[in-house]
């Protein structure tokens, strides 16, 4: 390979930083240097994947990153060159936040940072064709305010989705578009709840659901958590005259157990007899590695008892802040009135992108191409850990999800470990800030969405070890 790679900075799997965004550097640094000059030749994606032993969708995000902000050019059969007009000596990576111009300024991504999906394995090449369509295809109207129910083609596509992947008939009409899941369960609590009112969740369980009720006035009433999901009859005989119960039954939010379907039919029974709604949080229900995808509890819904709730940040990403609410036929003509008060609407031109990204088949392949990959990178990602931490730590056997849960077996505080993790640049979440009354004992929630080989994994693992030996 022409270019001289021997002079770049090398690339650390341990770094806070992206690989992309560490190879993002290396060619600004080697244009300031001079290293490469406008109109030089740079390896081809495939190329340089191969040698540096990287995926080859890493390179692509680098390239493209470059690309936007000007570097290079790509010239068709003739590859992809440095761009004429740059000169040597440009500034250097930035370290203090505060002395950049960039418009869009974030913290890094962290090492097993939860609720993020592989951002280096996204298509940004398709989105981007997409986007840039949908932009030039803009017009007057499609400037005014969107509407709060959502875009047409959007709902449409959404419905089309759940009913081939998660087995739910519903129509355009039923789906709601919210700006993510604490926008739908407002949505939710101001159609069909009261202050006052009692609603079973899950203990442990997600941590922004029982706040947001909180806030509401809504009194959340803990329901253990076990092997099966949510013990349902504890639930009933806990809180007799509850009018909801907030679950997460493919994977439940964090254990990532599945609700059985014994209970599931029990959970359908106790909402029919007692006219009570049932909030379906199926946050990343397509991500099984055990066997197919469990069908939607809505799915087994025939009273109209069930609340479906999705969300684009977990299969797309996370900056996208777009979700949906699926409601019983009954309830549409309630749920349009209170979002005429309560919804403001999502950007419609990012509907367009998803619709669109939906309909041409993208979406579908993408999910598929990601469990796959994330079948691959827990099982790497758990290889890693347990190589580097060993009798420290055991791992829960998981059906599914986009995290891992860390037991430990030393009784010290996992709050404390979390908080120590950060100060070393590895993110991790401690178990018992998800529990009510619950004792799950000391552990790690980490996300090994974005980590991409088992090699990483055990090198961020001796980090841990340092930490916890410390």
């Amino acid at each position: 390979m022409s270019t001289p790679t021997q002079s770049f900075s090398p690339l650390d799997p341990t770094a806070p930083e992206p690989i992309y965004r560490q190879l993002y550097w290396r060619f600004r640094g080697a244009i300031a240097d001079g290293l490469l000059k406008p109109g030089e030749r740079i390896p081809a994606a495939r190329a340089l994947a191969k040698e540096l032993g990287l995926a080859r969708g890493t390179i692509d995000t680098a390239y493209s990153l470059l690309a936007a902000e000007g570097y290079i050019q790509s010239r068709g059969q003739a590859g992809t060159v440095v761009a004429q007009g740059i000169k040597a000596s440009l500034p250097q990576r930035i370290v203090s936040a505060g002395a950049t111009n960039a418009v869009r300024q974030k913290a890094q991504v962290l090492p097993f940072q939860m609720g993020l999906p592989a951002l280096d394995a996204f298509p940004r090449k398709i989105w981007s064709k997409i986007a840039a369509r949908c932009v030039r295809a803009t017009q007057v109207a499609d400037m005014a305010n969107p509407s709060v129910y959502g875009l047409q083609s959007l709902r449409t596509a959404i419905a089309t989705y759940l009913q081939v992947a998660r087995g739910i008939n519903c129509t355009p009409e039923q789906v709601f578009v919210t700006s993510g899941y604490r926008n739908t369960l407002g949505l939710i609590a101001h159609s069909l709840l009261k202050p006052g009112d009692r609603v079973l969740v899950e203990d442990p369980g997600y941590l922004f659901t029982r706040p947001l009720l909180d806030y509401l006035h809504i009194k959340a009433t803990p329901v253990p958590v076990d092997p099966d999901g949510m013990l349902v009859s504890h639930g009933i005989a806990q809180a007799k005259g509850a009018r909801a119960a907030v679950v997460t039954p493919a994977h439940q939010s964090p254990l990532c157990v599945s609700l059985s379907l014994p209970r599931r039919l029990e959970l359908l029974d106790w909402a029919t007899r007692q006219q009570a709604w049932i909030i379906e949080d199926d946050y990343d229900g397509e991500y099984r590695y055990v066997s197919r995808p469990l069908p939607a509890l809505k799915s087994l819904d025939r009273e109209g008892r069930v609340l479906y709730a999705g969300t684009f940040s977990k299969v797309l990403f996370p900056g996208i802040r777009l979700a949906y609410l699926v409601v019983p036929p009954a309830q549409v003509e309630r749920f349009e009135h209170v979002a005429q008060t309560f919804l403001g609407g999502c950007p419609e031109l990012t509907q367009a992108i998803v619709a669109s990204f939906m309909a041409e088949g993208h979406f579908a392949r993408h999910i598929q191409r990601m469990r796959k990959l994330y079948g691959e990178r827990r099982e790497a990602t758990a290889r890693g850990l347990r190589k580097a931490l060993g009798e420290h730590i055991s791992i829960d056997a998981q059906p599914g999800g986009m995290h891992l849960v860390l037991r430990l077996k030393a009784q010290q505080s996992d709050r404390l470990l979390v908080q120590r993790l950060g100060q070393a640049g590895i993110y991790a979440e401690a178990l018992s800030d998800w529990n009510v009354h619950s004792q799950t004992g000391p552990g790690l929630l980490l996300g090994f969405a974005n980590i991409d080989s088992q090699a990483t994994a055990e090198a961020l693992a001796k980090r841990i070890l340092e930490v916890l030996m410390a």
